[in-house]
């Protein structure tokens, strides 16, 4: 039995255990690295972690730590209370409005991560308030991060013009920026019609005080919500402005509210979502490990061997959906775009549609809990809903990992 076949059967085994034994699946993935990578391959402990997403775990407890501390101390609260004076009636126009928002700033350079750790953590907030499923609300920000993305502006739109332009492979930036923001709409429009129609039926004090918010008037912040709201500018010009990086910006300014305000930051610690940290930086360290090891490649070769170029392509979306759900997206594109270039020198398929497919196939799954925006979307939703938003997204990435990669080469290869 190849190393491959054993690597992938752990993680099989991986996701039944803890199905069956409820154990987090972080714990269990841990464990499965160092049992295939020391016991198996006979890495060091080192090694095995190598693959740890450090800049996610930092993404993850700096933007939790950081939105806990307004909590806490009522900024959030006095957010949403704006909101509720500005928008008056038209609550469900707010999840589209946070799809707008993350799409308008990964179009003008921020980092995907970045600007759903901006605009989340809010947007759930308030849909919360209203009695809106914060999954909904997440789901929404999710899109809109993906549909933007591609912008010439955008960070993934230069990474794909950046790996074509070196093999003499134009594609239109106009047509991959809008038809990958066509599909991200319809994926939300999807997202509206599953979710968007059932509202919260929680009778919690939480919802229950968002009607009395509605005419009651809003106090003035006071010294800790205005340095809180300075902090959050800052993290939104630092990161989309300067393209700083988002987890070391959120535990910076933190960090700043912590030494000002230290009774407000020790009850913020217990905001940090620590089980869905673990579950995501354990499941993704073992996917880096399968990676490592030449999982990837070796479906690559598979490709490679197939002689129909349909068919082919087909399965090149299915790698970049299905494998995007649980790795970087861009290092996905980074990877896949070479193992798609033989099919576009040869002219049997469009080069513009098959990048477009590849591109939409690979970000339209960003929603799942083991990637950073899916996981910023549970670690962000109230720790009594945040089982039922982590297995809603579970099953909407299910869901739009067997889908969207068949729709996308429809849309933009066979059509």
């Amino acid at each position: 039995m190849s190393v491959e076949l054993i690597g992938v059967l752990i993680l099989v085994a991986v996701f039944v255990l803890s199905g069956v034994r409820g154990l987090n699946m972080g714990v269990l993935s841990l464990v499965a690295a160092f049992v295939l990578g020391s016991v198996v391959l006979g890495h060091t402990p080192e090694e095995v972690l190598s693959g740890f997403p450090a800049g996610m775990f930092l993404v993850l407890v700096a933007v939790t730590f950081l939105f806990g501390i307004a909590r806490v101390n009522g900024t959030v609260d006095w957010l949403v209370r704006i909101a509720v004076r500005a928008v008056g009636a038209r609550v469900g126009a707010i999840p589209w409005v946070l799809f707008l928002l993350t799409a308008l700033l990964c179009a003008t350079g921020a980092a995907s991560p970045a600007a759903v750790a901006i605009v989340a953590p809010i947007g759930i907030t308030f849909a919360v308030r209203h009695r809106v499923n914060p999954l909904y609300a997440g789901l929404m920000a999710v899109n809109g991060a993906a549909a933007g993305s591609f912008a010439p502006s955008g960070i993934l739109g230069g990474i794909v013009h950046s790996a074509l332009a070196a093999d003499d492979l134009p594609v239109s930036a106009g047509q991959l920026f809008a038809s990958t923001f066509v599909f991200n709409l319809a994926a939300a429009v999807v997202t509206w019609l599953v979710f968007g129609r059932k509202p919260l039926t929680s009778g919690d004090a939480e919802c229950a005080a968002a009607d009395d918010d509605r005419g009651a008037p809003t106090p003035r912040p006071g010294r800790e919500q205005v340095a809180t709201l300075a902090a959050m500018a800052a993290m939104v010009v630092g990161t989309t402005v300067f393209s700083l990086d988002t987890g070391f910006v959120a535990l910076t300014l933190a960090a700043l509210l912590a030494l000002f305000f230290r009774s407000t930051a020790r009850d913020a610690t217990k905001e940090i979502a620590w089980p869905v940290v673990l579950l995501v930086c354990g499941i993704v360290t073992y996917i880096s490990l399968l990676q490592e090891i030449g999982v990837v490649d070796s479906l690559g070769t598979t490709i490679a061997a197939v002689g129909a170029p349909l068919l082919a392509a087909l399965m090149i979306c299915y790698v970049a959906g299905v494998v995007s759900a649980f790795a970087s997206t861009t290092g996905i594109l980074g990877a896949l775009m070479p193992l798609s270039i033989p099919f576009l020198e040869s002219g049997a398929i469009g080069t513009t549609g098959m990048v477009i497919a590849l591109a939409s196939a690979a970000t339209v799954v960003d929603a799942s809990p083991f990637s950073t925006n899916g996981a910023l979307v549970v670690a962000n939703s109230p720790e009594r809903l945040r089982t039922d938003v982590c297995r809603g997204l579970l099953r909407w990435g299910a869901g739009v990992c067997v889908l969207a990669p068949a729709c996308a080469w429809l849309a933009f290869v066979v059509i």
